[in-house]
């Protein structure tokens, strides 16, 4: 007991948890008319500790503003990550369904790649191509075969492929091509030059100097240039010149060669008149011939070949009215000691 004849106790033996919402109304007295109270139980170093716990519920206000503000603000951005994904999401649904559907594909075809439609933007679409050196080629015709339009884009044009597509071309012997910034072409024709008139299985076609074919005969100017027949003639056109070139004034009469079997010529001439050459020497034997044609008038003669191919000699081969001319005139004439 106390001095005041109170009843002295252990704190531990009247202490119990506080209620949750504790009341601080007086409590009844006990048998030795103690008045106890809930707050009185509470140990000075408990008080102290629970004012510290209780202190983040006296923050000021900004405090528990930008608080709720981080809270939300990282709501935000969750919900707006969120968004991104399902609009990327739906994106790539709907670019499958145009890759699909064909949709992407004629967007292409008529404004051209993605990455050539932003080089346009930017100043680099092709304005013009400028073709130099052509001479029986057309600039349509070049410009058809680089196969580029107005959807294409000067930086993503593969010069190569379209070189590779000129040359395509047969009267095109080499081709550059150049890109000129920001916007134009430059493509530099070198054109195969008519040389020749090669006839292989009835069709008559105009070749160059290396015996390339590069177009069919069309045009009348060409009908003037010197005209072999047969399998491999193209390859031997210099052969048939130095021909003619020893043919003296016989020459304009050489209306085409005709290479047989792919080892000697024969020469057919404006009148018709074949002129059968050796293998070997073969302008040797047609000076030779020029020369006999001047003296002996052979052209005036009404014969169908001539062959020189035995040397020394010339085999005259007559028509048949000729033969039969000359059968008659044989016929007719005296035998030596016969009567008349």
């Amino acid at each position: 007991m106390d001095g005041g004849r109170g009843v002295l106790r252990s704190l531990g033996d009247q202490w119990s948890p506080a209620p949750a919402r504790p009341s601080y109304a007086a409590a009844p007295a006990d048998e030795r008319g103690v008045v106890r109270s809930f707050p009185a139980l509470v140990r000075p170093e408990a008080a102290k500790f629970s004012s510290v716990l209780k202190a983040p519920a006296r923050r000021s206000r900004r405090s528990r503003r930008w608080a709720r503000l981080a809270v939300f603000g990282g709501l935000s951005c969750k919900r707006g990550f969120g968004l991104v994904l399902a609009l990327a999401f739906l994106g790539m649904i709907g670019a499958a369904g145009a890759l699909q559907g064909g949709q992407f594909d004629r967007f292409v075809a008529e404004f051209g790649s993605l990455q050539d439609q932003g080089a346009r933007l930017v100043g680099f679409g092709i304005e013009g191509v400028t073709i130099i050196g052509t001479k029986e080629l057309s600039e349509d015709e070049i410009l058809a075969a680089t196969g580029i339009t107005t959807r294409d884009s000067l930086p993503f044009v593969d010069a190569a492929a379209v070189r590779a597509r000129i040359k395509q071309i047969p009267m095109v012997r080499d081709v550059s091509v150049r890109k000129l910034y920001p916007s134009r072409l430059l493509v530099e024709v070198n054109e195969r030059a008519p040389y020749a008139l090669w006839q292989v299985n009835g069709v008559v076609q105009v070749i160059s100097a290396d015996g390339m074919a590069i177009d069919q005969l069309a045009d009348e100017r060409q009908s003037r240039l010197p005209f072999v027949v047969g399998e491999g003639a193209n390859l031997r056109v210099p052969e048939f010149l130095r021909i003619l070139a020893s043919a003296g004034e016989l020459r304009d009469q050489v209306r085409a060669g005709v290479l047989v079997a792919g080892r000697r010529w024969n020469l057919v001439l404006v009148s018709g008149l074949e002129v059968k050459l050796p293998e070997r020497a073969p302008e040797a034997a047609f000076a030779t011939f020029a020369k006999a044609s001047r003296e002996m008038r052979i052209l005036d003669k009404d014969l169908l070949s001539v062959d020189l191919r035995i040397p020394d000699r010339l085999v005259a081969r007559l028509s048949s009215d000729a033969a039969a001319t000359r059968a008659e005139a044989l016929a007719k004439k005296p035998r030596k000691g016969g009567l008349t």
